[in-house]
């Protein structure tokens, strides 16, 4: 069993930007120092509380100030950029990674981010076509011989230059790591889909902290099936799961604790979005539960991980038996006004909860 790092990142909009990198800058270092195995760092363009439209220049800082800890775009936004520019700047974070980086894809985006860029929500099929598309090309210029690649379709036209041989411009660029750097997909609803996918390219997995069991059950078996359908070897090690994790020293400490640093962005953030994007259901055990019934001490008891080491090791565990298995945990970066809670927390969770559930995975 790893753990990892799954920030969103989440920055109450009272915390300035500057401020808020830093603290994120600051965890990155001291996951790394604990022996975190790695960190995706997400993409949101209009996401007041997720304030990081450019993943890769935390990244880039982080590479510098880290040592061991894989960095990882949580996700790069494909229907958001053109598929030159995202293959260009991915590998060239990878070679100043030197190979410690991961890429992680997502195939859609919430729908303001879409219309900031011109792009309809309501026709997801159109954005899910764009971002076949973006994927297809990147993964089509990383692979290219002799630096020739063309591309016409729907939304992108792409093709190798033509100039003299003596100027030596050409398609050239690929990454440090070969044929690229490990490829994630995160889903982030109960669809198979993006899971069937994953499986069926031999990529990571990454399911989201909105799922229950019941949902998680459903993106492994149709990440299996995908991967068969290829002929792909699923691996339930390679599958990581995203949760809100809180530990602190006796579980009274924890909950009070938890109410302060995972509560807040439920209540001012997360319970919203989640009801606006119909998520709130992947919460819940019964349907028939009322929207407001999702709170703090519901999260708390049925899907975060709340509690000393000994409970959340607990909880980790009768989580792993009741997906069936898995490789990794990720846990979901805050930034409470102390942030020497989430410092302390992920300090117990490495030191003192990860021993106790090594054998899983």
């Amino acid at each position: 069993m790893e753990f990892g790092l799954f920030m969103m990142p989440l920055h109450p909009p009272n915390r300035s930007y500057a401020d808020s990198y830093d603290r994120d800058l600051e965890l990155l270092v001291l996951a790394d120092s604990l022996g975190y195995h790695e960190a995706w760092i997400g993409e949101h363009i209009t996401e007041t509380w997720e304030n990081a439209p450019a993943p890769e220049l935390i990244i880039a800082q982080a590479l510098a100030r880290t040592k061991n800890i894989i960095l990882g775009t949580g996700v790069t936004l494909l229907p958001l950029h053109h598929p030159v520019d995202t293959a260009h700047r991915i590998a060239m974070l990878d070679h100043m990674a030197r190979g410690r980086l991961y890429w992680g894809v997502g195939m859609r985006s919430i729908p303001t981010d879409l219309q900031m860029y011109g792009l309809d929500p309501e026709n997801m099929d159109s954005v899910r076509e764009r971002s076949r598309e973006a994927l297809e090309i990147v993964l089509g210029l990383w692979a290219s011989e002799d630096g020739q690649y063309h591309y016409e379709g729907k939304h992108f036209s792409v093709h190798s230059p033509d100039a003299p041989e003596e100027l030596n411009r050409r398609l050239y660029y690929k990454p440090y790591q070969k044929p690229h750097p490990p490829i994630g997909m995160a889903a982030t609803s109960p669809s198979p889909n993006t899971p069937y996918m994953a499986g069926s390219r031999g990529w990571i997995p990454m399911s989201s902290p909105t799922l229950n069991a019941e949902k998680l059950r459903v993106h492994w078996d149709a990440y299996e099936e995908g991967a068969r359908s290829s002929g792909n070897t699923p691996r339930r090690s390679d599958w990581r799961i995203a949760r809100d994790v809180y530990v602190s020293d006796t579980p009274e400490r924890a909950r009070e604790e938890a109410r302060i640093v995972l509560g807040r962005p439920w209540n001012e953030h997360q319970w919203k979005n989640r009801k606006h994007g119909g998520q709130l259901e992947a919460h819940k055990d019964d349907p028939d539960m009322p929207d407001e019934s999702v709170d703090v001490d519901f999260m708390m008891e049925h899907n975060w991980i709340v509690g000393d080491p000994a409970e959340c090791a607990d909880k980790i565990t009768r989580l792993y038996e009741a997906v069936g298995g898995f490789g990794q945990i990720l846990v979901i970066t805050h930034d409470p006004d102390d942030h020497s809670l989430v410092q302390h927390s992920l300090k117990l969770l490495k030191e003192e909860v990860a021993p106790r559930v090594e054998a899983l995975g």
